[in-house]
């Protein structure tokens, strides 16, 4: 199976190891305007033990490919949003920020996208990864 078109990888630097269990969401801008402004899930997903969620791909359907799932579109915003309280308070910890949205804009659909995350209890960072 190939990897989904975002994928990312969640580092707790508080204590020096990827962060497993990590809840993640894909979703997409749907609209700006009024009543409908706001994004659709796409997929979800949990990191695993090396802190890497690389299947972000919604379930397929009898006779569906999960790679034909996704398919990005240029100049679309997405957002990778990690839920970081519930890691934290998994490992009994409490932490200021409950989660963090990453939006970006696509300049390619046939680009892979992988989005880092660098977390502590008190802050976090991010960079456009490879």
């Amino acid at each position: 199976m190939s990897k989904s078109p975002v994928t990312c990888h969640v580092l707790d630097s508080s204590v020096g190891r990827p962060a497993a269990g990590v809840p993640v969401q894909l979703q997409q801008l749907k609209s700006t305007d009024g009543p409908t402004a706001g994004f659709d899930l796409l997929a979800d997903g949990v990191t695993d033990h090396d802190g890497r969620c690389m299947q972000l791909y919604p379930d397929a359907g009898p006779g569906q490919k999960r790679e034909d799932l996704i398919k990005l579109q240029a100049g679309n915003l997405y957002k990778v949003v990690f839920k970081t309280k519930e890691y934290f308070e998994g490992t009994g910890r409490k932490s200021f920020y409950p989660w963090v949205e990453i939006t970006f804009e696509v300049p390619s659909p046939t680009e892979h996208y992988h989005i880092p995350l660098l977390i502590s209890p008190y802050s976090y960072t991010t960079y456009r990864g490879s």
